[in-house]
Protein backbone atom coordinates (compact mmCIF):
# COMPACT_ATOMS: atom_id res chain seq x y z
CA UNK A 1 0.00 0.00 0.00
CA UNK A 2 1.39 3.31 -1.12
CA UNK A 3 0.61 5.97 2.16
CA UNK A 4 -0.25 9.35 1.98
CA UNK A 5 -1.11 10.60 5.05
CA UNK A 6 2.47 9.50 7.13
CA UNK A 7 5.59 10.89 5.92
CA UNK A 8 8.79 10.07 7.93
CA UNK A 9 7.65 11.36 11.54
CA UNK A 10 3.69 10.66 11.74
CA UNK A 11 1.51 13.05 9.99
CA UNK A 12 2.10 16.55 9.42
CA UNK A 13 0.97 19.40 7.67
CA UNK A 14 -0.05 23.42 8.04
CA UNK A 15 -2.76 23.48 10.26
CA UNK A 16 -6.05 23.76 9.18
CA UNK A 17 -5.26 22.35 5.52
CA UNK A 18 -5.13 18.87 4.67
CA UNK A 19 -4.12 16.35 6.15
CA UNK A 20 -4.11 18.46 9.58
CA UNK A 21 -7.14 19.17 9.79
CA UNK A 22 -9.49 18.50 12.95
CA UNK A 23 -11.87 16.25 10.72
CA UNK A 24 -8.78 14.04 9.98
CA UNK A 25 -7.45 13.68 13.35
CA UNK A 26 -10.95 12.63 14.73
CA UNK A 27 -10.73 9.88 11.82
CA UNK A 28 -7.27 9.14 12.82
CA UNK A 29 -7.65 8.58 16.15
CA UNK A 30 -10.41 6.54 15.89
CA UNK A 31 -8.28 4.49 13.24
CA UNK A 32 -5.85 4.11 15.60
CA UNK A 33 -7.55 3.13 18.30
CA UNK A 34 -9.76 0.47 16.57
CA UNK A 35 -6.28 -0.79 14.70
CA UNK A 36 -5.08 -1.31 19.04
CA UNK A 37 -7.68 -1.75 20.10
CA UNK A 38 -8.02 -5.30 18.51
CA UNK A 39 -9.36 -7.51 21.12
CA UNK A 40 -12.69 -5.39 21.77
CA UNK A 41 -11.76 -5.87 25.76
CA UNK A 42 -12.55 -2.50 27.98
CA UNK A 43 -9.52 -0.85 29.74
CA UNK A 44 -7.09 -0.18 26.64
CA UNK A 45 -5.69 3.35 27.40
CA UNK A 46 -3.86 5.82 25.43
CA UNK A 47 -1.41 8.57 26.11
CA UNK A 48 -1.48 11.97 24.44
CA UNK A 49 1.08 14.71 24.67
CA UNK A 50 1.45 17.89 23.02
CA UNK A 51 3.76 21.03 23.09
CA UNK A 52 2.65 24.77 22.61
CA UNK A 53 0.66 25.56 18.97
CA UNK A 54 -2.03 26.93 19.39
CA UNK A 55 -3.63 24.56 17.43
CA UNK A 56 -2.85 21.98 19.79
CA UNK A 57 -6.15 22.34 21.24
CA UNK A 58 -8.11 21.72 18.33
CA UNK A 59 -5.92 18.06 17.66
CA UNK A 60 -5.92 16.94 21.04
CA UNK A 61 -9.81 17.51 20.98
CA UNK A 62 -10.51 16.18 18.23
CA UNK A 63 -7.85 12.89 18.79
CA UNK A 64 -9.80 12.58 22.25
CA UNK A 65 -12.82 11.87 20.33
CA UNK A 66 -11.61 9.52 17.98
CA UNK A 67 -10.21 7.82 20.19
CA UNK A 68 -13.01 7.47 22.87
CA UNK A 69 -15.37 6.61 20.35
CA UNK A 70 -13.52 3.03 19.68
CA UNK A 71 -13.41 2.25 23.10
CA UNK A 72 -10.22 3.91 24.26
CA UNK A 73 -9.64 5.29 27.61
CA UNK A 74 -7.45 8.83 26.77
CA UNK A 75 -4.74 10.33 29.23
CA UNK A 76 -4.26 13.83 28.19
CA UNK A 77 -0.34 14.83 29.58
CA UNK A 78 -0.59 18.61 28.51
CA UNK A 79 2.67 20.13 27.25
CA UNK A 80 5.54 17.39 27.54
CA UNK A 81 8.39 16.64 25.62
CA UNK A 82 7.93 14.15 22.60
CA UNK A 83 10.43 11.78 24.82
CA UNK A 84 8.43 12.04 27.41
CA UNK A 85 5.40 10.62 25.82
CA UNK A 86 7.27 7.05 25.03
CA UNK A 87 8.64 7.01 28.28
CA UNK A 88 5.01 7.40 29.73
CA UNK A 89 3.31 4.86 26.59
CA UNK A 90 5.32 2.16 28.65
CA UNK A 91 5.12 3.73 32.64
CA UNK A 92 1.83 3.96 32.64
CA UNK A 93 1.14 0.66 30.44
CA UNK A 94 -0.69 2.57 27.68
CA UNK A 95 -1.67 0.70 24.31
CA UNK A 96 -0.55 3.48 22.23
CA UNK A 97 1.07 7.12 22.53
CA UNK A 98 -0.03 9.83 20.52
CA UNK A 99 2.47 13.40 19.98
CA UNK A 100 0.77 16.58 18.42
CA UNK A 101 3.66 18.72 17.49
CA UNK A 102 5.68 19.58 14.23
CA UNK A 103 9.17 19.54 16.30
CA UNK A 104 11.22 22.27 14.62
CA UNK A 105 9.00 23.72 12.43
CA UNK A 106 6.80 27.05 12.99
CA UNK A 107 3.57 27.65 14.45
CA UNK A 108 1.36 27.42 11.94
CA UNK A 109 2.57 23.62 11.21
CA UNK A 110 1.47 20.37 13.30
CA UNK A 111 1.53 16.96 13.38
CA UNK A 112 0.76 13.88 14.50
CA UNK A 113 3.35 11.30 16.05
CA UNK A 114 2.05 7.87 17.44
CA UNK A 115 4.09 5.46 19.66
CA UNK A 116 3.02 1.86 20.67
CA UNK A 117 2.79 -0.09 23.76
CA UNK A 118 6.58 -0.58 24.03
CA UNK A 119 7.15 3.46 23.60
CA UNK A 120 8.64 3.14 20.19
CA UNK A 121 7.62 5.20 17.38
CA UNK A 122 5.12 2.44 14.99
CA UNK A 123 6.29 1.00 12.47
CA UNK A 124 5.71 1.27 8.85
CA UNK A 125 3.27 -1.67 8.85
CA UNK A 126 1.06 -0.76 11.76
CA UNK A 127 1.20 2.84 10.18
CA UNK A 128 0.12 1.49 6.90
CA UNK A 129 -2.93 -0.40 8.67
CA UNK A 130 -3.86 2.54 10.45
CA UNK A 131 -4.05 4.56 7.22
CA UNK A 132 -5.83 1.72 5.54
CA UNK A 133 -8.76 2.23 8.19
CA UNK A 134 -8.52 5.79 8.37
CA UNK A 135 -9.41 5.32 4.25
CA UNK A 136 -12.38 2.58 5.42
CA UNK A 137 -15.25 2.72 6.98
CA UNK A 138 -14.48 2.89 11.10
CA UNK A 139 -16.28 0.56 13.67
CA UNK A 140 -17.52 2.90 16.49
CA UNK A 141 -17.75 1.28 19.69
CA UNK A 142 -21.12 0.49 21.60
CA UNK A 143 -22.42 3.16 23.49
CA UNK A 144 -21.53 1.05 27.01
CA UNK A 145 -17.84 1.03 25.57
CA UNK A 146 -17.25 4.37 24.53
CA UNK A 147 -14.12 5.75 26.24
CA UNK A 148 -13.41 8.48 29.09
CA UNK A 149 -10.92 10.84 29.27
CA UNK A 150 -8.79 12.29 32.13
CA UNK A 151 -5.90 14.92 32.91
CA UNK A 152 -2.67 14.04 34.00
CA UNK A 153 -1.50 17.08 36.08
CA UNK A 154 1.91 15.60 37.14
CA UNK A 155 3.38 14.26 33.76
CA UNK A 156 6.06 16.59 33.26
CA UNK A 157 7.39 16.05 36.78
CA UNK A 158 7.20 11.90 36.38
CA UNK A 159 9.61 12.69 33.03
CA UNK A 160 11.71 15.33 34.73
CA UNK A 161 12.25 12.60 38.17
CA UNK A 162 13.08 9.79 35.16
CA UNK A 163 15.16 12.21 33.32
CA UNK A 164 17.04 12.56 36.56
CA UNK A 165 17.75 9.24 37.10
CA UNK A 166 19.80 8.74 34.30
CA UNK A 167 22.78 10.39 35.35
CA UNK A 168 24.71 8.90 38.18
CA UNK A 169 23.62 9.16 41.57
CA UNK A 170 24.64 11.94 43.66
CA UNK A 171 25.36 14.09 40.60
CA UNK A 172 25.47 18.07 41.38
CA UNK A 173 25.38 20.64 38.95
CA UNK A 174 26.43 23.41 41.44
CA UNK A 175 28.52 25.72 40.42
CA UNK A 176 27.67 25.38 36.79
CA UNK A 177 25.57 28.46 35.12
CA UNK A 178 23.82 27.43 31.79
CA UNK A 179 21.72 28.61 29.37
CA UNK A 180 18.65 26.99 28.67
CA UNK A 181 17.13 27.95 25.39
CA UNK A 182 13.12 26.13 25.24
CA UNK A 183 12.50 27.11 22.61
CA UNK A 184 8.56 28.26 23.58
CA UNK A 185 7.86 24.87 23.32
CA UNK A 186 6.75 21.34 25.27
CA UNK A 187 10.07 21.62 27.58
CA UNK A 188 9.54 25.10 28.62
CA UNK A 189 8.80 23.64 32.02
CA UNK A 190 10.25 20.17 32.69
CA UNK A 191 13.69 21.25 31.54
CA UNK A 192 14.76 24.00 34.09
CA UNK A 193 12.90 22.51 36.74
CA UNK A 194 15.11 19.34 35.75
CA UNK A 195 18.61 21.21 36.16
CA UNK A 196 17.66 23.55 38.64
CA UNK A 197 16.73 20.65 40.90
CA UNK A 198 20.18 19.20 39.95
CA UNK A 199 21.62 22.44 41.26
CA UNK A 200 22.75 24.23 38.73
CA UNK A 201 22.38 28.04 38.05
CA UNK A 202 19.79 28.60 35.14
CA UNK A 203 19.60 31.03 32.99
CA UNK A 204 16.40 30.37 30.97
CA UNK A 205 14.93 31.80 27.90
CA UNK A 206 12.33 30.80 25.58
CA UNK A 207 10.06 29.87 28.17
CA UNK A 208 7.20 32.23 27.23
CA UNK A 209 5.06 30.21 25.07
CA UNK A 210 2.28 31.83 23.51
CA UNK A 211 1.01 29.75 21.16
CA UNK A 212 2.79 31.30 18.55
CA UNK A 213 5.89 31.84 18.98
CA UNK A 214 7.76 28.67 19.16
CA UNK A 215 10.89 27.81 17.14
CA UNK A 216 10.61 31.87 16.76
CA UNK A 217 14.40 32.80 16.36
CA UNK A 218 15.16 30.65 19.42
CA UNK A 219 15.62 26.86 20.11
CA UNK A 220 18.25 24.74 18.26
CA UNK A 221 17.45 25.88 14.80
CA UNK A 222 18.66 29.25 15.95
CA UNK A 223 21.46 28.62 18.28
CA UNK A 224 22.57 31.65 17.76
CA UNK A 225 20.05 33.13 20.49
CA UNK A 226 21.81 31.05 23.08
CA UNK A 227 25.01 31.46 21.88
CA UNK A 228 24.96 35.31 22.42
CA UNK A 229 23.12 34.48 25.89
CA UNK A 230 25.96 32.48 26.58
CA UNK A 231 28.68 34.77 25.97
CA UNK A 232 26.68 38.07 27.57
CA UNK A 233 26.12 35.77 30.83
CA UNK A 234 29.63 33.70 31.11
CA UNK A 235 28.04 30.65 30.79
CA UNK A 236 29.40 27.40 31.27
CA UNK A 237 26.94 25.70 28.77
CA UNK A 238 24.42 26.38 26.93
CA UNK A 239 21.22 24.06 25.79
CA UNK A 240 19.18 24.36 23.18
CA UNK A 241 16.04 22.21 22.64
CA UNK A 242 13.82 22.23 19.51
CA UNK A 243 9.86 22.53 19.67
CA UNK A 244 9.47 19.37 21.40
CA UNK A 245 13.17 18.58 22.83
CA UNK A 246 13.57 15.44 21.39
CA UNK A 247 16.65 17.01 19.81
CA UNK A 248 19.52 19.75 21.02
CA UNK A 249 22.53 21.78 20.01
CA UNK A 250 24.87 22.44 22.90
CA UNK A 251 27.02 25.74 22.93
CA UNK A 252 30.60 26.09 24.85
CA UNK A 253 31.49 28.85 26.76
CA UNK A 254 33.32 30.84 23.80
CA UNK A 255 30.08 30.80 22.22
CA UNK A 256 30.92 28.12 19.86
CA UNK A 257 28.08 25.99 18.47
CA UNK A 258 28.54 21.87 18.70
CA UNK A 259 25.82 19.99 16.49
CA UNK A 260 24.59 16.15 17.19
CA UNK A 261 27.97 14.79 14.90
CA UNK A 262 30.45 16.52 17.98
CA UNK A 263 27.99 15.03 20.36
CA UNK A 264 27.84 11.60 19.30
CA UNK A 265 31.24 11.48 18.58
CA UNK A 266 31.91 12.71 22.30
CA UNK A 267 29.26 9.67 23.64
CA UNK A 268 30.82 7.33 21.14
CA UNK A 269 34.30 7.41 22.55
CA UNK A 270 33.45 7.50 26.03
CA UNK A 271 31.27 4.64 26.06
CA UNK A 272 33.82 3.04 24.03
CA UNK A 273 36.23 3.15 26.20
CA UNK A 274 33.77 2.26 29.22
CA UNK A 275 32.53 -0.90 26.97
CA UNK A 276 29.55 0.75 26.79
CA UNK A 277 29.11 0.76 23.21
CA UNK A 278 27.61 -2.04 21.84
CA UNK A 279 29.52 -3.80 18.96
CA UNK A 280 31.60 -0.35 18.70
CA UNK A 281 28.92 0.60 16.43
CA UNK A 282 27.52 4.37 16.26
CA UNK A 283 24.44 4.68 14.25
CA UNK A 284 23.76 7.95 11.91
CA UNK A 285 22.14 9.36 8.79
CA UNK A 286 23.80 9.91 5.48
CA UNK A 287 23.62 13.27 6.75
CA UNK A 288 26.58 13.09 9.48
CA UNK A 289 29.54 14.61 8.51
CA UNK A 290 32.54 12.63 7.01
CA UNK A 291 35.16 13.55 9.29
CA UNK A 292 32.98 12.15 12.27
CA UNK A 293 32.91 8.48 10.48
CA UNK A 294 36.19 9.43 10.23
CA UNK A 295 36.91 9.97 13.33
CA UNK A 296 34.92 7.16 14.62
CA UNK A 297 37.55 4.71 13.04
CA UNK A 298 40.44 6.61 14.31
CA UNK A 299 38.99 5.16 17.64
CA UNK A 300 38.20 1.85 16.51
CA UNK A 301 34.71 2.06 15.89
CA UNK A 302 32.28 2.09 13.58
CA UNK A 303 29.32 4.46 11.65
CA UNK A 304 26.39 2.77 10.57
CA UNK A 305 24.60 4.84 8.14
CA UNK A 306 20.61 5.10 7.68
CA UNK A 307 18.21 7.05 5.29
CA UNK A 308 17.91 10.91 7.40
CA UNK A 309 14.74 10.72 10.14
CA UNK A 310 15.32 9.14 14.19
CA UNK A 311 12.94 6.88 13.32
CA UNK A 312 15.27 4.95 10.64
CA UNK A 313 18.14 5.64 12.92
CA UNK A 314 15.95 3.99 16.13
CA UNK A 315 14.93 1.02 13.57
CA UNK A 316 18.75 0.31 12.80
CA UNK A 317 19.26 0.56 16.39
CA UNK A 318 16.97 -2.16 17.14
CA UNK A 319 17.41 -4.13 14.33
CA UNK A 320 21.44 -4.75 15.31
CA UNK A 321 20.61 -4.61 18.84
CA UNK A 322 23.12 -1.50 19.37
CA UNK A 323 22.40 1.26 21.76
CA UNK A 324 23.49 4.65 20.41
CA UNK A 325 22.80 7.16 17.29
CA UNK A 326 21.39 10.54 16.49
CA UNK A 327 20.96 12.79 13.58
CA UNK A 328 23.14 15.59 12.77
CA UNK A 329 20.26 17.87 13.64
CA UNK A 330 20.52 17.00 17.36
CA UNK A 331 18.92 13.82 17.66
CA UNK A 332 20.59 12.24 19.98
CA UNK A 333 19.06 8.66 21.02
CA UNK A 334 20.09 6.38 23.44
CA UNK A 335 18.39 3.31 23.99
CA UNK A 336 19.78 2.38 27.77
CA UNK A 337 17.41 5.48 28.37
CA UNK A 338 14.81 6.59 25.90
CA UNK A 339 13.04 5.13 23.29
CA UNK A 340 13.93 8.19 21.06
CA UNK A 341 15.46 11.24 20.71
CA UNK A 342 15.69 12.84 24.02
CA UNK A 343 17.43 16.54 24.05
CA UNK A 344 17.15 16.98 27.76
CA UNK A 345 18.68 13.44 28.92
CA UNK A 346 21.74 14.01 25.84
CA UNK A 347 22.13 17.63 27.30
CA UNK A 348 22.60 15.56 30.96
CA UNK A 349 24.76 13.40 29.76
CA UNK A 350 27.25 16.00 28.42
CA UNK A 351 27.07 17.77 31.63
CA UNK A 352 28.08 14.62 33.57
CA UNK A 353 31.06 14.17 31.08
CA UNK A 354 32.09 17.73 32.30
CA UNK A 355 31.66 16.95 35.83
CA UNK A 356 33.60 13.69 35.54
CA UNK A 357 36.51 15.02 33.47
CA UNK A 358 36.65 18.35 35.18
CA UNK A 359 37.05 20.04 31.77
CA UNK A 360 34.81 22.96 29.90
CA UNK A 361 32.62 21.91 27.34
CA UNK A 362 34.83 23.67 24.75
CA UNK A 363 37.24 20.65 25.17
CA UNK A 364 34.37 18.01 24.92
CA UNK A 365 31.77 19.76 22.29
CA UNK A 366 34.94 19.80 19.34
CA UNK A 367 36.17 15.78 19.03
CA UNK A 368 36.83 16.09 15.34
CA UNK A 369 37.51 18.56 12.50
CA UNK A 370 34.68 18.99 9.56
CA UNK A 371 34.82 18.17 6.85
CA UNK A 372 33.42 21.28 5.03
CA UNK A 373 29.79 20.94 4.15
CA UNK A 374 27.13 22.90 2.31
CA UNK A 375 23.30 22.49 2.47
CA UNK A 376 20.69 24.31 0.76
CA UNK A 377 16.81 24.33 0.60
CA UNK A 378 14.33 24.74 -2.56
CA UNK A 379 10.75 24.74 -1.59
CA UNK A 380 8.47 23.49 -4.35
CA UNK A 381 4.75 23.80 -5.06
CA UNK A 382 2.76 20.78 -3.93
CA UNK A 383 2.54 18.61 -7.36
CA UNK A 384 5.86 19.30 -8.21
CA UNK A 385 8.43 16.55 -8.84
CA UNK A 386 11.90 18.39 -9.36
CA UNK A 387 14.04 15.62 -8.95
CA UNK A 388 12.36 14.10 -12.24
CA UNK A 389 13.32 16.60 -14.46
CA UNK A 390 16.20 16.25 -16.99
CA UNK A 391 17.67 19.09 -16.63
CA UNK A 392 17.80 18.49 -12.56
CA UNK A 393 18.97 14.67 -13.43
CA UNK A 394 21.94 15.71 -15.39
CA UNK A 395 23.13 18.31 -13.10
CA UNK A 396 23.34 16.31 -10.23
CA UNK A 397 25.12 13.11 -11.96
CA UNK A 398 28.06 15.66 -13.72
CA UNK A 399 28.12 17.22 -9.91
CA UNK A 400 28.96 13.71 -8.60
CA UNK A 401 31.39 13.49 -11.35
CA UNK A 402 33.00 16.24 -9.91
CA UNK A 403 33.17 15.24 -6.56
CA UNK A 404 34.50 11.62 -7.03
CA UNK A 405 37.08 11.26 -4.81
CA UNK A 406 37.06 14.16 -3.67
CA UNK A 407 33.77 14.16 -1.82
CA UNK A 408 30.22 13.28 -1.81
CA UNK A 409 26.85 15.23 -2.86
CA UNK A 410 23.30 14.13 -1.17
CA UNK A 411 20.06 14.81 -2.57
CA UNK A 412 16.49 14.09 -0.94
CA UNK A 413 13.50 16.03 -0.41
CA UNK A 414 12.74 16.85 3.02
CA UNK A 415 9.92 14.16 5.04
CA UNK A 416 8.45 16.76 6.98
CA UNK A 417 8.31 20.21 4.83
CA UNK A 418 7.51 20.86 0.37
CA UNK A 419 11.71 21.15 0.38
CA UNK A 420 14.18 19.61 -1.74
CA UNK A 421 17.90 19.65 0.09
CA UNK A 422 20.90 19.79 -1.62
CA UNK A 423 23.52 18.81 0.96
CA UNK A 424 27.76 18.51 -0.70
CA UNK A 425 30.58 17.82 1.57
CA UNK A 426 34.55 18.05 0.15
CA UNK A 427 37.69 19.82 1.15
CA UNK A 428 37.79 22.28 -2.03
CA UNK A 429 34.83 24.76 -0.52
CA UNK A 430 35.03 26.52 -3.95
CA UNK A 431 34.15 23.14 -5.99
CA UNK A 432 31.73 22.64 -3.30
CA UNK A 433 29.85 25.87 -4.08
CA UNK A 434 29.45 25.75 -7.37
CA UNK A 435 28.00 21.80 -7.40
CA UNK A 436 25.38 22.36 -4.85
CA UNK A 437 24.37 26.49 -6.35
CA UNK A 438 24.80 24.74 -9.60
CA UNK A 439 21.89 22.00 -8.81
CA UNK A 440 19.59 24.68 -7.09
CA UNK A 441 20.10 26.55 -10.21
CA UNK A 442 18.45 24.35 -12.11
CA UNK A 443 15.96 23.76 -9.72
CA UNK A 444 14.89 26.95 -9.49
CA UNK A 445 14.77 27.18 -13.62
CA UNK A 446 12.05 24.43 -13.79
CA UNK A 447 10.36 24.69 -10.42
Amino acid sequence: MTRKLFGTDGVRGTANSYPMTAEMALRLGAAAGRHFRRDGASGHRVVIGKDTRLSGYMFETALTAGLTSTGMNVLLLGPVPTPAVGFLTRSMRADLGIMISASHNAHQDNGIKFFGPDGFKLSDKDEAAIEAIVAGEIIPAQPANIGRAKRIDDAGGRYAEYAKTTLPRGTDLSGIRIVLDCANGAAHRVAPQVLWELGADVIPIGVAPNGLNINLDCGSTHARTCAAKVLETGADLGITLDGDADRVILIDERGQVADGDQIMALFARRWGEAQMLREGVLVATVMSNLGLERYLETNGLRLERTPVGDRYVVERMRQGGWNLGGEQSGHIVMTDYSTTGDGMIAALQFLAAMIETSRPASMLARSFEPVPQMLKNLRYAPGVDLLSKAEVLKAIEDAKLRLEGRGRILIRKSGTEPLVRVMAECEDEGLMAEVVNGIIAEMEAVA
